[in-house]
């Protein structure tokens, strides 16, 4: 049975927040600071990321070249090493996946082209911009020879792979495919064959890995969003959608060759297991987690449910301590930390952590207990919050906004171009302050930006994450795969695009960590500069 598409506003890229403190200089710290400027810092960025490339650490070269690309969005240098590193990061990645090893391993080459051509028909239909077929195959071409300069490919698929037939077959697939004339989708089919043809020739390698790799060049080169999804990975898009999966429940980034834990589902066998933000993974079942790729590493981490695995983790303190975490099926909540902080004068605080077919339910559930428990206005907290579904965070601005534009939405299709606006019945009159950082993204921009154009409320915080499109997620053949395509641009009620811009908050306010629960003590000891700025701002107004 087929599954119906999708239309997310998620950040499916890798993020990275810095923690910097606001603490004032004195005279002499201020006598002795010389002035950076932006080229400086793009070189200091470009070394950073060149010797991560060096050591094949993909994962944190791909974070540190986006987070250098918001803050430097128009360097070149730094576009070209992101996608670099995004081909680089994506063939390991498929390579340590069960899912896409065994499409590798039994998929006929027919099959393998017929799959291809899915693709190119979903990208002429739904792709927000207009497609060059020479050029997909173009790209194609070239994941082709970064899949050949990965370990983990050629182990598996190569049979003649010594430096001089390499080079060489380099050089004539470049000439034979190069000079195929490619207008059309059938053109571009005939050009992957003969390239898998002549890969299978000169390297003995057979036709569906090769076909496959020109797949994956012709959606992951597209933008920084639309890619190929494995089985696995399309299996884990539903689950977000649903709100549920089979895991530890927590959420990984790599960081130094390690995995850090960035957060820890409530509710979770890792909760009940005594893991917190933080923490790092420094062991998997015995093995080093410095002696595998982060993905490889995260990878051993997923298992049927009821099945355990024995981790090794070290503290921010240093400490380390060994447990074992069963795996099961973990209910994510989108809506978490519901309570009233401040009883005094009726602050209400709810952390919203995505917007997943559950959320509005989630929304009206929380929102109805707030009321009952003396809610005179309500925090919001998107900070971290990635985005989700497109109509679910509609549905969730449209609670708080009244009338007017919630979002528009425009795409290549006409079919795309949309504009969602709110109904009056059943709005929430509460005033609101709401909260973002640098990792709030799309969906979550969606709801701020809506809050910020129509006067609703104070948004707090720091600039959010700038990403301005909606992605469709389109399954291919049954018992296959997906791929996630970029189908429109969207834009805020006033007409104010997201992309590379974000939402910017009324109050600048940096995080000095990361908030631990939420709660006040009612704020002591929080150590959140944002929520306690919220909390002033919410005491103004409930004071009018």
């Amino acid at each position: 049975m087929s599954r119906r598409v999708f239309y997310f506003c998620t950040c499916f890229a890798i993020a990275v927040l810095a923690a910097i403190s606001n603490a004032p200089l004195n005279a002499q710290e201020a006598a002795t600071i010389s002035i950076i400027t932006h080229e400086d810092q793009i070189e200091k960025q470009l070394r950073q990321g060149h010797q991560l490339e060096i050591e094949s650490r993909w994962g944190e070269a791909l974070s540190l070249y986006e987070e250098a690309l918001r803050e430097f969005p128009e360097d070149d240098t730094l576009l070209r090493r992101f996608e670099f590193s995004r081909l680089h990061y994506d063939v390991v990645r498929r390579y340590v996946d069960r899912s896409f090893l065994a499409s590798v391993e039994n998929m006929p080459s027919e099959k393998a082209l017929e799959l291809y051509g899915q693709v190119l028909l979903k990208i002429q239909s739904h792709y927000v911009e207009p497609v060059n077929w020479k050029e997909l195959v173009e790209r194609g071409t070239n994941n082709l020879e970064v899949a050949l300069a990965e370990p983990a490919f050629v182990k598996r698929n190569v049979r003649h792979g010594s430096a001089v037939n390499m080079v060489r077959f380099r050089g004539e697939l470049r000439r034979v495919v190069g000079a195929r004339i490619v207008r059309t989708r059938e053109d571009a089919r005939n050009a992957v064959a003969v390239a898998a043809d002549l890969a299978g020739r000169r390297l003995g390698i057979d036709p569906t890995p090769v076909i496959l790799e020109y797949l994956c060049g012709a959606t992951n080169t597209l933008d920084h969003y639309s890619t190929y999804l494995t089985p696995d990975q399309l299996g884990e898009v539903y689950a977000q959608i649903d709100g549920n999966f089979v895991g530890l429940g927590i959420e990984l980034k790599a960081r130094s060759g390690q995995l850090e834990i960035v957060r820890v589902i409530t509710g979770s066998p890792a909760e009940e297991s005594g893991i917190r933000r933080g923490d790092r993974i420094i062991a998997v079942d015995g093995q080093s987690t410095l002696d595998l790729s982060t993905d490889k590493a995260a990878n051993m981490l997923q298992g049927a449910e009821g099945t355990s695995v024995r981790l090794v983790l070290v503290s921010p303190s240093g400490q380390t301590r060994r447990i074992e975490v069963n795996r099961r099926r973990v209910d994510v909540p989108s809506v978490d930390k519901v309570r009233i902080i401040d009883r005094r004068n009726g602050i209400a605080y709810m952390q919203l952590a995505c917007f997943q077919k559950t959320t509005c339910r989630d929304v009206d559930a929380a929102l109805w207990k707030l009321h009952r428990d003396g809610m005179r206005s309500l925090i919001v907290d998107l900070r971290g919050n990635p985005g989700g579904l497109l109509v679910t965070a509609v549905e969730v601005v449209d609670k708080f906004v009244s009338r007017g534009i919630i979002v528009s939405t425009r795409g290549r299709n006409i079919q795309e171009d949309f504009t969602y606006s709110a109904h009056e019945e059943g709005t929430w009159r509460v005033p609101l302050v709401v909260l973002i950082d640098e990792e709030s993204a799309s969906a979550a921009e969606i709801f701020a930006g809506a809050i910020r154009d129509h006067r609703r409320g104070t948004i707090i915080g720091t600039r959010s994450y700038g990403k301005g499109s909606v992605q469709g997620i389109f399954p291919l053949a049954p018992g296959t795969a997906g791929i996630r395509l970029t189908t429109a641009k969207f834009y805020s009620p006033a007409g104010h695009p997201f992309s590379r811009v974000g939402v910017e908050p009324d109050m600048k306010v940096r995080e000095v960590s990361k908030p631990v629960d939420g709660s006040s003590g009612e704020m002591a000891g929080l150590n959140d500069a944002v929520l306690e700025a919220a909390v002033r701002n919410a005491r103004k107004l409930a004071q009018r």
